[in-house]
């Protein structure tokens, strides 16, 4: 019996090679049989606008060598027109005859249609392949289908007792080397970079990805009052958008003498706080479908207060402040009982020399 569990896996790590370059398309890999159960071809999205992995794959193969085949992919193929044509028509012409995919697709104008499409072709559709792993791999893509949604996630490094800096803001650095190029893969994987302006004031970071072949992410600034310099690191780019999230009624004048790359969000507020809530509705409605929010205590606390949070990544160093003014990595809630406080669990954890990386994900906003 063929080993499809082995092949699925193959897809994953062919669909990885593409990270950051696919947004707002999923990543996606598929490796092809031959009747005899031979693998004949592989192929993967490379990047949006590029062939889909079906096509990439059977691209390879000449006119009949596919015929009587299997088709293997990590996400139920399209059966719409897009950049490029329905997946679906192509595997039906190549003459498959047995198609093996790790979930459906959970865009709304597929889910199950090109399953449905194949089955009356008469093709053989085994479903939900190591489901969970599929799953993960395109967790962003997912709730941006099923919610129209930002996916969120928040990336902080701690000591062993939770401090992200001293009392005075000293924190370069807590983590290792190792675990600073582990950040550099991190931001590879999302559209946006969110950040303060006092993360701005304090460390002048440019949040840049430095990963080779890797993609600068847009960069997003909360600035309520327009308090940053604009001749800060962050702002000294190569061309990715920037946009500075101000209060809706701050002047703006100045910021017209900066390069076009730079744009305004104006955004209500409340109690000296910008609404999140109403900033990643406006960010996915101009395109940005993921955010790594990297900031301080408060916004951290904020975000995962408001249920806002989708995955945590911490670094956490064998170091302890035992200084109780160190500063949180998550900050503003005030409770009385344990039982009170916010859930989550454990996804991936992963050792990084000294250092350890925990991925959490929220229990209270499950996807």
């Amino acid at each position: 019996m063929t080993n499809y569990k082995k092949y699925m896996k193959k897809c994953i790590k062919l669909a990885l090679k593409a990270e950051g370059k696919t947004s707002p398309n999923p990543l996606v890999g598929c490796v092809v049989l031959d009747k005899n159960g031979k693998e004949i071809a592989t192929g993967y999205h490379k990047a949006y606008g590029e062939l889909h992995a079906e096509a990439d794959a059977l691209s390879k193969l000449k006119n009949n060598e596919a015929k009587g085949g299997t088709l293997i992919v990590n996400l139920e193929p399209c059966c719409h027109w897009g950049k490029t044509p329905p997946c679906v028509d192509l595997i039906i012409k190549k003459g498959i005859k047995r198609l093996v995919i790790g979930m459906k697709d959970p865009n709304p104008i597929v889910s199950g249609e090109s399953i449905e499409k194949c089955k009356k072709a008469g093709i053989e559709v085994i479903e939900d392949v190591l489901h969970d792993e599929v799953f993960k791999l395109n967790e962003i893509f997912v709730k941006n289908m099923t919610k129209k949604e930002c996916f969120v996630a928040i990336k902080t490094a701690t000591t062993l007792d939770g401090k992200i800096a001293t009392r005075t803001g000293s924190s370069k650095w807590i983590t290792s080397e190792k675990a600073r190029k582990e950040v550099q893969k991190i931001r590879n994987r999302y559209d946006a970079i969110l950040t303060t302006s006092s993360t701005i004031i304090k460390d002048n970071p440019s949040m840049t990805c430095t990963l080779k072949n890797g993609k600068n992410p847009i960069k997003i600034i909360l600035d309520r009052e327009l308090k940053t310099d604009l001749k800060s690191k962050i702002y000294q780019t190569t061309g990715e958008k920037i946009y500075i999230v101000v209060d809706e009624n701050i002047e703006i004048s100045k910021i017209t003498s900066v390069t076009t790359h730079v744009a305004v969000i104006k955004c209500p507020s409340n109690n000296y706080k910008l609404d999140l809530g109403f900033l990643f509705e406006k960010l996915y409605e101009l395109g940005i479908k993921s955010v790594l929010v990297e900031a301080g205590g408060k916004l951290n606390g904020e975000i995962i207060s408001l249920g806002l949070a989708d995955k945590i990544y911490q670094f956490i160093a064998p170091k302890i402040l035992g200084d109780e003014k160190g500063i949180n990595a998550f900050e503003g809630r005030k409770i009385n009982e344990i039982n009170n406080s916010l859930r989550f669990e454990f996804a991936s954890i992963y050792a990084l020399n000294q250092d350890i990386l925990i991925i959490s994900m929220p229990i209270y906003t499950p996807l």
